[in-house]
């Protein structure tokens, strides 16, 4: 008898052939897992590189009053939940040997000043631009419950970012530091606090004073933010600067597409008797 295939009809893929194709055809899914996650991952790894916003987190009082009890080598808190008071009158003044500053890992536990401005760069899109420096002096002095007087300068010309070529530009553009190398806030107007702060408690209250920014001195009031930590006062504050009220020129560069016409202000500090 004539078999089937002689007789023209067609026989079904073999077992092996079945195997084979359903190998092909997971390696096949494989293949385009395996590129998605890599397109996924390169994706990734360009966001984090480049379009990630790297600005350093802004300035706030219970990481710099962290700092300063770090700082520490013997505490008056305990957990900072001492409510105890001391006599704060007297002159204080900046103390720059407390903490560290390093941009490059992002470490800011020291006294320092500085700016943050939205930019816009061509082939990366919108990013905080944020430069600090901590080279500040300054002092502060207490009777009683008043801050009677307090002083401080910012040396501008090791304003530090995360990008030297605007580090470099800075110094002939906008804060023009090469011609302006200082900022520096001086208090015309004494700051009431009510009562004696107790340790670890933060006491919000604003500072009238001249502010002498690119040359310019304008009378501004700024929002701050202080604790007592052991034997440190801790200061912070974070306030809006309108460019043009300092006569600041937005930079220009190839590069920069667009800056906003206003910025921050921001600075921590840690005053130490002296």
């Amino acid at each position: 008898m004539a078999n089937r295939a002689s007789m023209g009809e067609t026989t079904g893929p073999t077992p092996q052939a079945a195997r084979a194709r359903g190998e092909a055809g997971r390696l096949a899914v494989w293949l385009v897992v395996g590129a998605l996650v890599a397109v996924l991952a390169v994706g990734a790894g360009v966001w984090y590189f480049v379009f990630r916003d790297t600005a350093p987190a802004k300035v706030d009082i219970e990481t710099a009053a962290e700092a300063a009890r770090n700082d520490q080598s013997s505490s008056t808190t305990t957990n900072g939940a001492a409510t105890t008071t001391k006599n704060l009158d007297g002159t204080w003044k900046v103390n720059n040997e407390i903490g560290d500053f390093n941009v490059s890992t992002d470490t800011f536990t020291s006294s320092w000043v500085g700016y943050r401005v939205k930019e816009e760069l061509s082939g990366i899109g919108a990013k905080t631009a944020a430069g600090r420096t901590p080279d500040v002096t300054g002092s502060l002095t207490i009777d009683g419950t008043t801050a009677t007087a307090a002083t401080f300068t910012a040396q501008l010309t090791t304003l530090q970012s995360d990008d030297t070529r605007r580090d470099g530009q800075l110094r002939n553009q906008a804060l023009q530091t090469s011609q302006f190398p200082t900022a520096t806030f001086t208090l015309t107007k004494p700051i009431a606090f009510g009562t004696v702060p107790a340790d670890e408690s933060t006491v919000k209250v604003d500072a009238t004073g001249d502010l002498t920014l690119h040359g310019v001195t304008k009378s501004v009031t700024i929002p701050l933010q202080a604790k007592v930590v052991g034997d440190t006062v801790v200061v912070t504050s974070l306030f809006d600067i309108t460019f043009a009220d300092f006569n600041i020129q937005k930079p220009q560069s190839v590069i920069v597409l667009s800056v906003e016409d206003k910025g921050q202000m921001e600075l921590q500090l840690f005053f130490t008797k002296s």
